[in-house]
């Protein structure tokens, strides 16, 4: 068992995003944002689940917007170009699960 913290920084400073856990098939990364803080359209080359623990989110998938909230997960296949902005102060957790078949390649 391993603990790992993700401790609520937003009072102390804008925009934080990092790496908090890393292993073989997955990354879990911690973003904090403020209200109307966004982080551009990109891609990832894993399959990705986003958890809204905190606010509301905005999440534009190849085209298509949708806010979440702590009540719901968002998963975004491989290569699916995506964004988001704070529609909230919002501390998010992003899951990156490694894909074998695109790793076999």
């Amino acid at each position: 068992m391993e603990i790992i913290e993700t401790p609520y920084v937003l009072g102390e400073k804008n925009k934080k995003a990092g790496k908090v856990f890393t292993q073989d098939q997955f990354d879990v990364m911690n973003i904090q944002l403020k209200t109307g803080e966004e982080i551009p359209t990109h891609h990832s080359d894993r399959d990705v689940i986003i958890i809204v623990r905190n606010g509301i989110v905005s999440f534009t998938v190849e085209e298509k917007t949708v806010e979440l909230t702590n009540e719901q997960l968002l998963y975004i296949k491989p290569f699916e170009k995506h964004s988001l902005v704070a529609k909230e102060d919002a501390d998010i957790i992003v899951m990156k699960i490694k894909n074998e078949s695109l790793n076999d390649q």
